[in-house]
């Protein structure tokens, strides 16, 4: 028999949290390697071990000090209703994308995330729904409605960044289903620290200086054979 009990606000915020970030979203985060694909094609990357290394040194030197720290002040701009900081964030992001590439995911993914808000989904702030604000500025806004805590609402963020990133290593490397989870275990393990690192950092210390990724990304928008679209 089922229960009659209000579900509790922590439940709820939880399971959107995880909706949020669900590969299943339709915001397109699967077609993406952000240079991963050409991080393979370098040679850089090539087994369990080296994507392994790979991923979670970009969690910690690209992700950490750029787009989750961007979430984590999104989140709180957002609650405040101060749309000045939330543009500003926003174009903190698209200045710090150095290719035509990577600028182009978090627009779409972001442009994605408004039109499922406006479908009508049961929580996300409506400003979200027709801003234009790159993903990791969407994303906060969107988790913010949750009612989650901006440590958790990062977490998420990182964990969903995560499982895309690993599918890429899957297909791109190629690496079976068990390498995949071992290295999703790897990367979970190392999200809270980066998430604890992000929220550290104001705008001073906010950082995406990541050369080698912007060169294989540079790469990768003239290699010849690819699956990814970054």
């Amino acid at each position: 028999m089922a229960s009659t009990d209000s579900p509790a606000p922590a439940d709820t915020a939880l399971l959107h949290l995880i909706w949020l970030a669900s590969p299943a979203l339709p915001v397109g985060g699967f077609s993406y390697s952000e240079g991963l694909e050409a991080a393979v094609e370098a040679g850089l990357v090539g087994d369990e071990r080296s994507a392994g290394d790979w991923l979670v040194e970009q969690l910690h030197a690209s992700l950490a000090r750029s787009d989750l720290a961007v979430v984590g002040s999104a989140v709180e701009a957002a609650r405040h209703g101060d749309g000045q900081r939330l543009r500003a964030l926003d174009a903190w992001v698209r200045q710090t994308r150095e290719t035509s590439e990577l600028r182009q995911q978090v627009e779409q993914m972001g442009r994605s995330l408004g039109e499922w808000v406006k479908a009508g989904v049961p929580f996300g702030h409506p400003q979200v729904a027709n801003s234009g604000f790159t993903y990791p500025v969407a994303f906060a806004v969107a988790a913010a409605g949750t009612g989650a805590a901006p440590r958790q609402i990062s977490q998420a963020f990182a964990f969903g960044w995560s499982e895309n990133m690993v599918q890429a290593a899957v297909k791109a490397v190629p690496l079976g289903q068990g390498a995949g989870q071992r290295i999703l275990a790897r990367l979970a393990a190392d999200i809270p620290q980066a998430v604890v690192h992000a929220l550290e950092l104001d705008d001073d210390h906010r950082q995406a200086f990541t050369p080698m990724l912007a060169i294989l990304s540079s790469q990768h928008e003239t290699q010849y054979s690819r699956l990814f679209r970054s």
